[in-house]
């Protein structure tokens, strides 16, 4: 039976370009897609732009330009630099869509019909210079946890989620002047009335979420939840469906996680599907991922299943938390006032988009804090695409090329390389449904050199002399594992895996064993990767 299937990818700010900590963190959700629509279930992959974020209007004052400028120029960066990396959402949106915005409004409403939104009027940080309240961003102090430098909702040094009532010593980040508290009203999200839904969900996820996720998501409620608020003071963003709240917005983090519902529903009402009914908690045929970096981990494993409960739709809370670590740049945390921050773009000058999802499998932050550096990339891109697979594919193809004009004689198909195709396929699906990606990816090299030790074992260029049948029955099994790893790679590499298809005049990609049948002409040979020299990459760097 055809699996339903959510996946929601983190929704970036709309206020710079897409580093590779973005890319890092994001690639797995679109490898679960390609996975899952290669077995024929029923995918709904949707992310967006997040456009509202306080970071966003702040940039915009610095350049004297609208917020919304700022916003849709980034988010065209970010269809074309997803594009360029091979993400194939089902749809990428943006929270200034008018879809949106009508969604999360009604979705405000119910909460507040629901009871779990009320009113409160109490001080909030007040500048004089600037005559306005200031939002948890406009705001710069000290943590009170661990004394570094702080936002009004976030500590830079130990990224802890903080109250702006907490922090030390605060300023208005636009003027510096020293903050006063003046009374304003504004709507609340009693965040703590789902402490005991979110610790069984915590409870019931141990299997499905990864570690820092549990960790992170435990932490938040060892620590008491508070009531948050749900509106801020702004003049850019969803407008809030109450009476006498025309001067403010709601706030982000409720309108941000609600955009995978947005987006979802409109992909759904595109193919004649009943959202409500998909994403039901007894859709027993559904699973559901969220695919994210470190930072968002509170707001996809407390935030967000607390609105879905007090929404009361009945919709299926998350179960896999795909959240990955951090990315660092050469043993330093990227960082765009250190200028140790390399875009994806910037990647994408360098190497391939193959080569580039390949290394943040194999090497990404899944498990872990990564060390990332051009020298890493390109060694790794050296080894493993050109010294094994590559290899593997050119020295069998060319070989046939130049003895036999690309003609692949059938043959027998060695029994052991079939069950152990077989048996790849069934442990890569496993690890790739569990977000285990480095497993899969492992095991599929591990193939990879399985087929070319296979290769030198049966030493088909003496066999070609000695008895031909020994020739074409080697030849064809390794054609065989050729069809299979494009197969395999298909969700990581999809540009190679074309590729090996075109060159074998294989069907569009399955998640199933690929058979091979008759002879077989090599059609387009080419070598599938180039050496990078390390020399002009780094010189590549440093021009850039």
């Amino acid at each position: 039976m055809r699996k339903d299937v959510f996946i929601g990818g983190a929704w970036p700010y709309a206020n710079y370009f897409l580093h590779i900590g973005h890319l890092a963190a994001l690639l797995p959700g679109d490898i679960l897609a390609r996975y899952y629509r290669g077995k024929g279930d029923n995918v709904i992959y949707v992310s967006g732009s997040d456009c509202h974020g306080t970071p966003i209007t702040e940039r915009a004052k610095k350049e004297g330009i609208s917020p919304k400028e700022i916003a849709t120029f980034y988010h065209e960066e970010f269809k074309k630099t997803f594009e360029n990396l091979g993400f194939e959402y089902d749809k990428y949106s943006n929270t200034m869509d008018d879809h949106h915005h009508k969604y999360v409004q009604e979705q405000f409403k119910k909460l507040y019909d629901n009871g779990f939104l009320y009113e409160k009027e109490e001080p909030q940080d007040f500048c004089e210079s600037c005559n306005t309240f200031l939002s948890d961003r406009e705001i710069v102090g000290i943590c009170p946890r661990c004394g570094g430098k702080s936002t009004g909702d976030q500590c830079e040094v130990c990224a802890a989620s903080l109250d702006s009532k907490e922090v030390i010593d605060k300023h208005c980040k636009a003027c510096g002047s020293k903050t006063i508290m003046k009374n304003n009203k504004h709507l609340y999200f009693e965040l703590p009335k789902f402490e005991s839904d979110l610790q069984k969900l915590i409870d019931e996820s141990k299997d499905r979420w990864r570690k820092n996720a549990l960790g992170e998501a435990q932490k938040y409620i060892d620590m008491g939840l508070i009531d948050r608020a749900a509106t801020r003071q702004l003049d850019w963003g969803v407008k809030v469906p109450i009476e006498g709240y025309d001067d403010k917005r709601i706030y982000v983090w409720i309108e941000a996680v609600l955009g995978y519902l947005s987006v979802g529903q409109e992909v759904a009402d595109s193919r004649n599907i009943n959202f409500d009914e998909f994403m039901s908690n007894d859709n027993e045929n559904l699973i559901t991922y969220y695919v994210h970096g470190k930072d968002n981990i509170p707001f996809h494993t407390t935030i967000f299943p607390a609105i879905i409960k007090g929404l009361k739709n009945n919709y299926r809370l998350p179960d896999y938390i795909i959240s990955s670590a951090y990315v660092n740049l050469n043993n330093e945390k990227m960082s765009k006032s250190k200028g140790n921050l390399i875009t994806a773009n910037e990647l994408l000058d360098m190497f391939t988009k193959d080569t580039i999802r390949f290394y943040f499998i194999f090497n990404g932050p899944e498990v872990k804090d990564i060390n990332c550096s051009i020298d890493d990339i390109a060694q790794c891109h050296n080894k493993f695409l050109v010294g094994m697979l590559g290899n593997f594919i050119n020295r069998n193809l060319s070989f046939v090329k130049k003895k036999f004009d690309g003609l692949i004689v059938e043959g027998e198909i060695d029994e052991s390389i079939k069950i152990l195709t077989d048996k790849t396929y069934r442990l890569v699906g496993s690890y790739i449904e569990k977000g285990e990606f480095k497993n899969a990816l492992n095991l599929i090299v591990e193939y990879i050199s399985m087929a070319n030790k296979y290769y030198d074992s049966k030493q088909p260029w003496i066999q070609v002399k000695e008895n031909i049948n020994d020739f074409n029955n080697t030849t064809y099994t390794c054609v065989y594992m050729m069809a299979n790893m494009a197969n395999l790679i298909d969700p990581i590499m999809p540009d190679t895996s074309n590729a090996i298809r075109k060159m074998l005049s294989l069907p569009e990609f399955k998640w199933k064993e690929q058979a091979i049948n008759g002879n077989i002409e090599v059609k387009n040979l080419k070598l599938l990767f180039e050496r990078i020299d390390d020399k002009k990459i780094l010189d590549k760097t440093k021009s850039n």
